[in-house]
């Protein structure tokens, strides 16, 4: 019996994820498990129907139809209906490593963060903690158009924490590292340093009161604003459902005129998608430019609803349905120096770093944590202080942007969305926000 879908794909992700934890001295962990997973999606009568599978039965060569009868059986209790568009389809190169870490024995790669720990030194220093995980992953696609895809991607990365403490207070440092150009874990005691000289600085911070100022924030802090309360915002499910404070804001200016917001799955960055998991090619959305909305980031369906951007913005995790994600998202470079941008605050404070936070898209509203800061006084830095933050809301926040500064520098990491948690990229260069809310830190 011929099945009457509409379209359907297939999307497998063969590899081994190595994993290794380095816990005060101790190795708590240390090796490699594979998976084979596979995803079938068709879209029926209505809307979609979706069937996973692992192992030998993932082997696409093996993907019967009675998997493609499956996943049309789940569409029948569809009650929405749903279009998709056709969207160009193609998929770039993935740039060759400098060392592999496939070629790395996992016992040298112990023996390299075994090495780099004991490089985390400090008199207050009190616990130490290292991550790696390295995924290598081979990925297929195809679908009832025709098309098939086929790339192999590794990414690794490593994070480091230091924890100092003296007289009752305790501060943490923190770094890390991610990349697809290859391992990276050699020699890196720069951020093993930094790490736990951070640590240290921090005990020695003061905490204080805050309220409303200048603020700088630096690229990763920026980074994470245009991720978290711009990114996500211009997600096309969450526009589609309401769930964003720029639904119907097309064409309207809602920032400074010297904000540019991209997102690009085509960088080759930690969020590089050769192509995307449904196959629509990827390539640079400029969200915001000049202050002006542009576009939404969308899936092959949402951009059949609604319009107002590209394709090529649906990931996946391996043997899970594809949703709308960022990828390399970050803001353009502007004009000025560091030093101007410090210099023009001449009073207020500079944010850096990122402890995480809450955005709510729909509301408009976010709140990050800093990992510490710095007064400005007379245009100079003076007092470091922690426990800070950055509140407000979006839209407001967007038009405060006064300076954008010519240093931009991306930071890779992932994010979380829907149970689904995909490798991504945020950067920003240095930013100028006029009356910022900042949270606890008085400035004397």
């Amino acid at each position: 019996m011929t099945i009457p879908y509409r379209y359907y794909d297939i999307r497998r992700v063969s590899g081994e994820v190595t994993q290794i934890d380095v816990d005060n001295g101790k190795v708590d962990q240390a090796g490699t498990s594979f998976f084979d997973k596979a995803v079938i999606r068709v879209l029926g009568d209505k809307g979609w129907g979706v069937f996973s599978v692992s192992g030998k039965e993932a082997d696409c060569e093996k993907l019967s139809e009675n998997f493609i009868r499956e996943a049309y059986a789940t569409s029948k209790v569809t009650t929405v209906d749903i279009t998709i568009k056709d969207t160009p389809s193609s998929i770039h190169s993935v740039p060759s490593m400098r060392e592999n870490p496939a070629d790395v024995s996992l016992d040298e790669k112990v023996s390299i963060l075994l090495d780099l720990y004991k490089s985390i030194e400090g008199r207050d220093i009190v616990s130490r903690r290292i991550n790696f995980i390295e995924k290598d992953e081979t990925v297929s696609f195809s679908d009832s158009h025709g098309h098939f895809y086929e790339y192999h991607l590794c990414r690794n990365g490593f994070s480091i924490m230091a924890v100092a403490s003296r007289s009752g207070i305790v501060q943490m440092g923190y770094e890390r590292d991610h990349t697809i150009s290859g391992l990276n874990i050699r020699h890196r005691y720069d951020l093993a340093h930094e790490a736990a000289n951070r640590a240290e600085h921090l005990l020695d911070a003061r905490p204080c009161k805050g309220g409303i100022m200048h603020a700088v924030l630096d690229p990763e802090l920026a980074g994470v604003f245009a991720h978290e309360a711009v990114g996500h915002a211009s997600e096309g499910d969450l526009v589609k459902e309401g769930s964003s404070i720029l639904k119907g804001k097309i064409g309207e200016t809602i920032g400074s005129p010297l904000l540019t917001i991209v997102d690009d799955p085509s960088l080759t960055e930690f969020g590089f998608c050769p192509v995307d998991d449904e196959g629509s090619e990827t390539k640079r959305t400029d969200i915001i430019k000049n202050g002006i909305l542009m576009s939404y980031l969308h899936s092959k369906e949402t951009l059949a609803s609604m319009g107002n951007g590209d394709a090529g913005h649906c990931r996946g995790m391996p043997g899970i349905e594809p949703i709308v994600r960022m990828s390399n998202t970050f803001i353009e470079n502007g004009d000025s120096t560091y030093d101007e941008i410090i210099e023009t605050c001449k009073s207020g404070i500079l944010l850096k770093g990122s402890r995480g936070g809450q955005v709510d898209p729909g509301r408009g509203m976010f709140q990050f944590n800093a990992e510490y800061g710095y007064i400005i006084q007379n245009g100079e830095l003076t007092d470091m202080v922690r426990d800070v933050s950055l509140s407000g809301e979006i839209l407001q926040t967007l038009h405060s942007i006064s300076l954008v500064g010519n240093d931009l520098a991306l930071h890779p990491g992932y994010c979380g969305k829907g149970g689904q948690t995909v490798p991504v990229t945020d950067g920003s260069p240095h930013l100028l926000l006029n009356n910022a809310v900042v949270g606890g830190c008085e400035i004397d």
